[in-house]
């Protein structure tokens, strides 16, 4: 009886050692199947390629700080030629676009009526000189008399005012001669400056009254921007401080220093002018329109291009990379400035250099793995290798 007890036992035994051996295997085959969908998702997990020009730093930089400015460019020269005198207009050959030297004829007015009345007005003045010498005669011819005791003092004395009223008659009739004979030059219409005809207010025939505009002349040589500027941001601003202005229609940037800052605010807005020369170059012109940054000074702060940071969220965010994959990083923003021509802004929540993404990468989730994009001649090699046995 002891001898079936043993074998039964010996039974028993044997059956849970084959009992354990199948759920050890059922578990690790259960195990193997968890790991290959993770596996064949890791393997279909895509991979950013990040070209250099997608990256940036985040670094200690000299920030150039400044104040934006905006405005509408305008000739340091210009001028309106108006009539002086009333009458038909003649000769206007000009039109928008000419160019005219300073002391160019631009135009006239019809001149019969003022050439009669010079002539009028020297025909008066001769007369008042013949007067003046009919009393001179006489006046000579008195004081003979009075000295050989012909006639009494006061005939003399009559005589010489008679002689200064002839004189005072003439030098007014003179200076009716040159009233009518200004009035006579005014008849000519001149450029005052040399520069180009900017607009035609007039035509030839028409009868103009004085003081009507003419023609307007601009100097498209030498511009200028005037800016209107809160009073906080024109405390910081001086004679001499540079800036970048893009203007419509100009492909690259131009380059303006300020020139003059107006003493006055204006009435109204308190706003304060101040006027950029503008560098001369090819297709400026009065009247385009201009926006910009004036530097006003620099600060160090730790920075980043002001295109990587984010405001899809509701607080502000760069993209980093961190291990080869994306992270969302919080920042606070501080001060705007440039750094070689290009916008950043002053960022706290950032480790110094930490690899920041750039506006042209777009909006990448959270963990994308990324890499660096293959340059040129690797990534020319990869492929010739790649088609060999």
């Amino acid at each position: 009886m002891t001898s079936s007890f043993s074998r039964g036992l010996v039974r028993a035994l044997m059956l849970l050692a084959v009992l354990a051996a199948v759920l050890l295997g059922w578990r690790g085959y259960q195990a193997r199947q968890a790991k290959a969908p993770t596996a064949a998702a890791a393997a279909r997990e895509p991979v950013i390629e990040l070209a250099p020009s997608d990256l940036a730093q985040a670094r200690q930089v000299a920030l150039g700080t400044g104040v934006p400015i905006t405005g509408t460019l305008k000739a340091v020269h210009s001028a309106l030629v108006k009539a002086r005198v009333p009458g038909e207009l003649q000769g206007l050959t000009v039109r928008e676009g000419d160019a005219v030297k300073a002391g160019q004829v631009i135009a006239r007015v019809e001149p019969t009526e003022y050439s009669e009345r010079l002539r009028q007005a020297q025909q008066q003045a001769d007369a008042a000189r013949a007067q003046v010498d009919i009393a001179q005669r006489q006046y000579d011819n008195n004081a003979a008399l009075v000295n050989q005791g012909f006639i009494s003092r006061t005939a003399l004395d009559n005589s010489l005012a008679s002689l200064e009223s002839a004189r005072a008659n003439h030098r007014a009739a003179q200076a009716g001669v040159e009233v009518v004979r200004k009035s006579l030059a005014d008849t000519v219409l001149r450029a005052p400056i040399g520069g180009q005809i900017a607009q035609r207010l007039a035509q030839p025939g028409e009868r103009v009254a004085p003081d009507a505009r003419i023609v307007e002349i601009v100097d498209p040589a030498q511009l200028e921007l005037e800016a209107a500027l809160s009073p906080a941001d024109s405390v910081a601003v001086r004679v001499g401080q540079s800036a970048r202005l893009d203007i419509e229609g100009v492909a690259e940037p131009v380059s303006a220093r300020v020139a003059r800052i107006n003493p006055s605010a204006q009435p109204g807005s308190r706003s304060v002018l101040v006027y950029l020369s503008v560098a001369p170059q090819p297709g400026l012109r009065q009247g385009l329109f201009a926006q910009g940054q004036l530097a006003t000074g620099e600060r160090q702060a730790l920075a980043v291009p002001l295109n990587a940071v984010r405001t899809d969220k509701p607080a502000p965010y760069v993209q980093v990379v961190a291990g080869e994959r994306i992270a969302h990083r919080p920042v606070g923003l501080g001060v705007r400035g440039s750094v070689g021509g290009e916008p950043w802004v002053a960022v706290q929540g950032l480790d110094d250099g930490a690899t920041v993404l750039r506006g042209s990468a777009g909006v990448l989730r959270e963990g994308t793995a990324t890499r660096p994009a293959a340059a040129p001649a690797a990534a020319a090699s990869a492929t010739a290798n790649a088609g060999r046995p």
